[in-house]
């Protein structure tokens, strides 16, 4: 019998990665995200208008300053989120999360 490998990295254990292709997922999460990081930054601009004038005496000013701060959170929430999945929809990293793996013992 013949010995084919010749050292640790003798072989490929995987074949050539298929060319990525356009997805209009991919540009759909794109919009997405953009959309929600607009949609912050105007709601950043719109708490710090609201807390001027709420410092300056008028009392919806503190109402509108809580509303547009938690609006600016869900914002950024939501482009965190969307940038998770367009980053599994592009293959950068997986499904498979180090949550779903089991833990192995080291004992022996």
């Amino acid at each position: 019998m013949r010995h084919v490998a010749g050292g640790k990295r003798a072989g490929a254990r995987r074949g050539a990665r298929p060319p990525r292709q356009f997805s209009p997922q991919v540009l759909g999460l794109c919009a997405a995200i953009t959309l929600a990081l607009i949609a912050w930054g105007y709601l950043i601009y719109l708490a710090i208008d609201f807390g001027t004038a709420a410092r300056s005496g008028e009392g919806t000013g503190w109402w509108l300053l809580v509303v547009a701060t938690v609006g600016a959170m869900a914002c950024l929430f939501l482009a965190l989120m969307l940038g998770l999945r367009l980053l599994r929809a592009l293959g950068i990293t997986s499904p498979d999360g180090p949550a779903d793996r089991p833990i192995r013992s080291h004992r022996h």
